[in-house]
């Protein structure tokens, strides 16, 4: 089965249009990760901040808390949002760019 690809929400893609109007997910690490809005078959809705998170530090531990809320709670999710921090993107990018351009002169 092939990979499911996504493009970004509009609310993303806002906040730098030329390059994420383009940009398909396959995977997002967990660095960029702000936050994980759970919604509840019930109703009941779950916002946690990634960034403020004490585990924030350890990318695995984050993903195994994630991993094990959604395991716990599988039958009764209705929807997953992964919210992006898009600052850092941006600035990782560009850091990452401007690096790459110098190498290259």
């Amino acid at each position: 089965m092939p990979k499911r690809t996504k493009k970004l929400p509009d609310d993303v893609v806002k906040h730098w249009p030329e390059v994420f109007r383009d940009v398909e997910l396959n995977v997002v690490p967990i660095k960029y990760l702000h936050s994980v809005r759970v919604q509840f078959s019930d109703g009941k809705i779950w916002d946690i901040d990634v960034g403020k998170s004490k585990l924030k530090d350890s990318p695995a531990a984050v993903e195994k808390s994630l991993g094990d809320l959604f395991a716990e709670y599988e039958k009764n999710i209705e929807h997953i949002d992964f919210r992006l921090d898009t600052q850092k993107i941006k600035h990782d990018i560009q850091k990452r760019t401007a690096s790459f351009l110098k190498k290259r002169r």
